[in-house]
Order: structure tokens, then sequence, then C-alpha cells
């Protein structure tokens, strides 16, 4: 079955909760919970143990699955943190980005070399690391994923699928799923305008609103029979009023939810 859902980042500028009663309200089925250092710390790695159980508590009320965290770097300590935050509360994915400068070779070794490792350290928790293809990154498109997949055996490695991001590096994103759809252990979805480095606005990041296919993807991960979190990555939207990103969260649930029942998957 694929889930929905949607990363607390979108609501940077709110607390959790708040977060939690808007994505609940919006339909989705769970969260993926935000702890991107700088950016957005909605689960504080270094007193996780003190939000546990207001966090249970909020996903009971709300009826919300917490479906994966974005802790998104790569130093180890931290990413260990993760591991145990994620198991404490039952969270199955901790993703990440691949660090590292697009098509240096030394950094594609390396960042693919410390992905096995904090892979291997993932498994005594329970817990897939997954990490996505990221504009900029060592791991960018589908043919430095697929290399990426060679390399990293361990079981506690899973592919974090962005059609954004493999649409801004020029490929088309339902043929890239396809092709690495064997690992893929999770989502991140949005939609994109344009092939520029950056997203876009977080209004024109929302499902429906660009030019990805998303109804071809979703159709992909249904016909391959995956159980996987698709949970929406807006970034952006830090001082945006909240009925601004409510809106962007309930438009891109109701987008996801018309491509599932399209393709069988609801």
């Amino acid at each position: 079955m694929i889930r929905t859902g949607a990363n607390s980042v979108l609501f940077a500028g709110y607390d959790l909760e708040t977060a939690m009663r808007q994505i609940a309200w919006a339909g989705y089925d769970g969260i993926e919970l935000s702890a991107i250092k700088g950016m957005c710390e909605h689960l504080d790695l270094d007193n996780w143990k003190s939000q546990a159980g207001q966090i249970r508590g909020w996903a009971e009320q709300y009826g919300l699955r917490l479906l994966a965290m974005e802790e998104a770097g790569l130093e180890e300590d931290r990413v260990m943190r993760a591991y145990e935050a994620a198991a404490g509360l039952g969270i199955p994915v901790v993703n990440v980005g691949p660090g590292g400068k697009s098509d240096v070779e030394d950094d594609f070794l390396r960042q693919t070399d410390l992905l096995q490792h904090l892979a291997d350290r993932a498994v005594p928790f329970g817990v897939t690391l997954c990490c996505k293809a990221h504009v900029g990154g060592a791991i960018y498109n589908t043919p430095t994923t697929l290399r990426a997949m060679a390399r990293i055996t361990s079981p506690g490695f899973g592919v974090d699928m962005d059609p954004s991001h493999i649409y801004r590096a020029g490929e088309n994103p339902v043929e890239a799923l396809a092709a690495v759809v064997s690992r893929v252990k999770h989502i991140h979805i949005r939609d994109c305008l344009t092939r520029d480095q950056g997203p876009g606005k977080p209004e024109l990041q929302a499902c429906g609103r660009g030019r990805i296919d998303l109804f071809g993807y979703v159709r992909v991960l249904h016909e391959a029979g995956l159980a996987v979190a698709a949970d929406l990555e807006i970034i952006g939207a830090g001082d945006y009023a909240l009925g601004q990103v409510a809106t962007i969260a309930a438009e891109s649930r109701g987008y996801l939810n018309a491509c599932l029942r399209a393709c069988g998957a609801r």
C-alpha cells in the first residue's frame, strides 16, 4: 500500500502540533518528522526523549502514522541519534542527502562508502537509511543512483526517490523510477515547473502545479506492488501564513489521492 504523508518542514514556521493537526485535516495518512539542522527541527535529536510522549500522543490524537524522519545530513554522531530516535518512536525510515559534488569521482566513492557504513549501522535499530538523488550532489540522477545501488549492498539501505530532483537533472521521472524501483524504500514527492536548480516557490512545488507526470509516477509505484510512504516535501515556506501552507498541503494531498484512485491504488 502507498501511504501519503507530509514532511513537517512545510510548516517550518509553526510548532509541531500545529503541523500535525493541519496535516491530519488535509487527509494524509501520516507525517514525516523534520529534524533538518538549520532549517526545521520539529524533532530535536538532542532532546528527542523529552518529546517522545507528546509526539506519540499527537499522532494518536490526530490519527497520523509516523512514516519517516528527515535528518538530511551525514554527520555520523547525529545520524546515530536519528536512528535511536526513530527506533524509540517506531519510525521506519531516516532520510538523508548524498553530500559531495556532482561528477567528482572521489566524492562519489567517498559518499557511497559513507552511506554503506551508515546503512550498516542502521540495521541493529530496525531502521532503513534512505538517500535520494539530489541536484548538485554526488548522487544526482539515474546513472549515479544505479551506481550507488551497485556499491551500497547493506540491507539497511534504500533509495528515496524524489521526482523533482530527477526532473531537474533533465530526465523523465517516470522512467527513472522504473529503473530503480527495486531498491525504493521511500518517496519524497513534489511537483516542479522548470528544470532550474531550485525547486521554485513553495506554492509551485504543490502536486499538480508543475510539469511532472505524477500520475505516471504513482502508477509505477502501484504496479511494482510497493508498500511505501510518499511524503510531500515542500521547502521554503517558513515565513508563509498558516492558511497558505495548509492550502499547499491540502491541494497536494487531493491531487495525490486522485492519482492513487485513478491507478487503482486506493
